[in-house]
């Protein structure tokens, strides 16, 4: 018992050692809180309803509390037998109804705070997706590919409890204290000053809970997200580590990892269960004087100068009972501050993924949608410079392209050679380095930009759901008959008659269920209901058979006509589509 006493003075010593540590950092240069303040703009009407409703509700407390010592009241002097047992009805029914009045303002404010949330949760979601999927402009290439997932997945998630209660207890402790302040003075002003000289401790409290708890938080989050990483990491490399016999060591890396999340964890909590103990060892050293004061009076034991030596037992169970509820609002707020930490240890891991890269030497394009018939555009690139993040050397190094609008460029070259490096830049996907990336329109040049792009790959991307869902991609708004129409004006119709179900043929994760080259007819047609002006075709008959590249071969002719076309590939038998060839090799055209 003596080593587990230990133990916990050695947690509590450590805690308060975190907490003194963190208040002694200087945090004037830190970028968080104003982050955090922008981002809650567009609820913050919701939120600051949601803060008044909540300190109105402490109305409701005054009432109750007013009917309880009414009540308290007139039960002693019935017990008397100087007045009726009905003379408590209407006590009662004050009471009642000062708890129905809180219940429902609080019911009321919490709906706000949870709609104000909703929206700034909804508007960080769709600003990460919108930064991880661009619909127009350059793609990120400076964060790992985990990184959106787990904004989107949790971190924002993170927000939730500085949202609905942090930010709306500010406003929730100025009105809701402020109420039970003027009620307590009105009963008794002299416990109305006790109560005001213990207030002014509240902020320092605050303070150290703040940011005695950020630093612990911000650690346990940064471990959670690097556990994440390498689970995934394993888990796709699962079958290589078993060939080579390292799954074991692989498992004990990860267990090693969960450990250094849970300790990370508990020290979150004990940091958190200490600072909010501050708080409440103040609002009981409080109570207890206010209550020695009343029971003091009550009993005529307390005869000092200026001190109200007089109270009547329903103006002492009034100001206990409000002297509590006078502190709840900072208890609220001990608590939020403890949220808002939390909050600002998100934010340090969203912030990269939401700021926008330091290096932009090209303006993102305006959103373009690809009309039917839109004329194709044609495509510049001068003196394209691109560097991968890990690379010694550059994916693109100095590369120049000038492309007529209407024909096709293929571009050749060993693998890693910049290939499809050189199809994102044109497309508009990435951001080159160096150098401008140009579409021309209508014989103006103007930044590249990925609406005017219908793009191919291989493998195809495709998404669980049916065959349908998969080529609405590309159009939402086709019927079945355009989708048919896409399909058999590629030469495709045996691709629907082959599967079980059709149009409503399931596909599984990555397309699964269908062959590589149904995938990739798939993805032909997807192209052609898109119907943009610009068509990239990155390697589109890798890994097919020759019966399967024949087809798409038949395809691609259909496809590019009428369009500007960027082919990248290996094989010999597209380059007869191509009206000019360049060939890379490490970065450079040759």
């Amino acid at each position: 018992m003596l080593r587990r006493g230990h133990r916990g003075g050695d947690h509590l010593v450590s805690g308060t050692a975190v907490l003194l540590d963190e208040l002694a950092a200087d945090r004037t240069d830190d970028p968080v809180p104003a982050r955090l303040r922008d981002w809650a703009v567009v609820g913050r009407p919701e939120l600051r309803r949601a803060g008044i409703l909540r300190g109105a509700a402490q109305s409701g407390t005054v009432l109750w509390a007013g009917g309880l010592g009414w009540a308290a009241q007139r039960g002693l002097s019935a017990l008397h037998g100087e007045l009726p047992v009905v003379a408590l009805l209407l006590p009662a029914l004050l009471t009642a109804a000062g708890v129905a009045l809180r219940a429902g303002l609080l019911a009321a404010g919490d709906a706000a705070a949870a709609r104000g949330a909703r929206v700034v949760r909804e508007t960080l979601r769709r600003r990460i997706i919108e930064t991880a999927l661009p619909a127009h402009g350059p793609v990120r290439t400076d964060l790992d590919e985990a990184a959106p997932g787990r904004a989107v997945d949790g971190e924002v998630d993170q927000l939730t409890d500085w949202l609905t209660g942090y930010l709306p207890a500010r406003t929730t402790m100025l009105l809701g204290s402020g109420l039970v302040l003027a009620a307590i003075a009105w009963r008794s002003w002299f416990v109305a000053l006790l109560v005001l000289a213990a207030t002014p401790l509240l902020p320092a409290n605050l303070k150290v809970i703040g940011l005695g708890t950020q630093g612990a938080v911000r650690a346990q989050l940064t471990g959670i997200r690097t556990h994440q990483a390498r689970l995934l990491d394993h888990l796709r490399g699962l079958p290589t580590l078993v060939g080579l016999g390292a799954h074991d060591e692989a498992a004990r890396a990860l267990e090693r990892d969960d450990r250094e999340v849970a300790r990370r964890t508990e020290k979150v909590l004990r940091i958190a269960f200490l600072s909010t103990a501050w708080v409440e060892l103040l609002i009981t050293g409080t109570l207890a004087v206010v209550a020695t004061y009343c029971g003091l009076v009550l009993l005529d034991y307390l005869h000092l100068p200026l001190v109200p030596d007089r109270m009547s037992l329903s103006a002492a169970l009034f100001v206990l009972v409000l002297v509590p509820a006078y502190f709840a609002p900072a208890r609220d707020l001990a608590a939020g501050y403890h949220a808002r930490a939390q909050a600002a240890a998100a934010a340090e891991l969203l912030g990269p993924v939401l700021d926008a890269p330091g290096e932009r030497d090209v303006p993102s394009a305006a959103p373009v949608r690809p009309s039917r018939g839109a004329s194709p555009p044609g495509v510049r690139l001068e003196a394209v410079t691109v560097r991968h993040p890990g690379r010694t050397g550059p994916a693109l190094d100095r590369v120049g392209v000038r492309l007529a609008p209407g024909r096709c460029l293929a571009v050749t070259g060993p693998s890693g050679a910049g290939k499809s490096t050189l199809l994102a830049v044109a497309a508009g996907l990435v951001a080159p380095h160096e150098g401008r990336a140009l579409h021309l329109v209508d014989g103006r040049a103007v930044p590249a930009g990925p609406g005017r792009v219908a793009w191919v790959g291989q493998p195809a991307h495709l998404l669980p759901g049916t065959l349908r869902e998969n080529l609405l991609l590309a159009r939402p708004t086709a019927s079945d008959d355009d989708l048919l129409d896409a399909v058999a004006s590629l030469g495709f119709d045996d691709l629907l008659t082959a599967l079980p179900r059709g149009l409503d043929t399931p596909l599984g994760e990555r397309g699964t269920g269908l062959s590589s080259g149904q995938s990739q007819q798939l993805a032909l047609v997807r192209a052609l209901l898109r119907d943009a002006p610009l068509l990239c075709l990155d390697e589109p008959t890798a890994h097919l058979d020759p019966e399967a590249e024949l087809r798409v071969l038949s395809a691609l002719r259909t496809l590019a006509r009428d369009r500007t076309v960027l082919l990248a590939t290996h094989s010999p038998a597209l380059l007869p589509l191509a009206d000019q060839v360049i060939a890379l090799d490490h970065g450079r055209a040759r």
